[in-house]
C-alpha cells in the first residue's frame, strides 16, 4: 500500500512542482537596471604597460621519437639511428615502421645476427649465402631500395604480399611473418 500512495503522490507532485516553476518564471519581471555611467576620463597621457607573455608553437615530426622510444625499450643497437631510418624511409616512400619491423622479426632489433654483418634484416640470408654490410647505415640504406626496388614497386606492399618473396617458407608455417611484421608494426604505432 505504501509503494501505491508513494508512486500516486510522485506522479501528481511532480507535474504540479514543475507547472509551479514555470509559472514562477513567467510571471516575475526582470529588475531594472541602473541606467548606464559615463566612462571615467583618463587624466593621464600614459597607461602603465601590463607584462605580456609569448610563445611560439613548432610542429615536429614525431616518427623518429616514437623509433628512438621503441628500440630503447628493446636495447636495440639501431636506437641512435631512429632519425637515419625515418629519413631513408621517406626517402623511398615506405612505412617508416617497416624496417624497424622487420629487424625485430628476423633478428630481434640486431641482438641475434651473424656477427660483424650489421644485417638485422635477415636480407639475402639464405642457405650458405650471407650477405653482410659494413655498417647498420648501409643496411637499412640497401634493405630500403631493395624493399622499395623488389617489393613495393610490384605491388608487393602489404606484410602479406612481401612475406610471398621475403620469405616464401613463411606460408607453410600459417604465414607466421606476416603476423608478426603486422603485430610489430601496431606495437610501434602504439607508442
Amino acid at each position: 500500500m505504501n509503494r501505491i500512495l508513494w508512486l500516486v503522490s510522485f506522479a501528481i507532485g511532480v507535474p504540479c512542482t514543475l507547472a509551479a516553476a514555470i509559472l514562477l518564471f513567467f510571471t516575475f519581471s526582470p529588475i531594472p537596471t541602473a541606467a548606464p555611467q559615463p566612462a571615467p576620463r583618463v587624466l593621464s597621457a600614459s597607461i602603465p604597460a601590463f607584462p605580456s607573455i609569448s610563445s611560439a608553437v613548432f610542429s615536429a615530426d614525431a616518427r623518429p621519437t616514437i623509433l628512438s622510444k621503441y628500440l630503447s625499450r628493446y636495447k636495440s643497437p639501431l636506437y641512435p639511428l631512429a632519425n637515419y631510418l625515418v629519413a631513408t624511409a621517406d626517402k623511398y616512400l615506405l612505412d617508416y615502421r617497416l624496417l624497424v619491423a622487420i629487424a625485430q622479426q628476423e633478428s630481434n632489433l640486431c641482438k641475434k645476427i651473424i656477427p660483424s654483418s650489421h644485417n638485422c634484416w635477415g636480407y639475402g640470408i639464405y642457405g650458405d649465402k650471407v650477405t653482410k654490410f659494413d655498417s647498420y647505415e648501409q643496411g637499412i640504406e640497401t634493405v630500403a631500395r631493395g624493399l622499395k626496388k623488389n617489393y613495393i614497386d610490384k605491388g608487393l606492399t602489404s606484410p602479406e604480399e612481401i612475406m610471398t618473396k621475403y620469405t616464401p617458407q613463411s606460408l607453410e608455417k600459417g604465414g607466421s611473418w606476416a603476423k608478426g611484421i603486422n603485430q610489430f608494426l601496431d606495437d610501434i604505432e602504439l607508442l
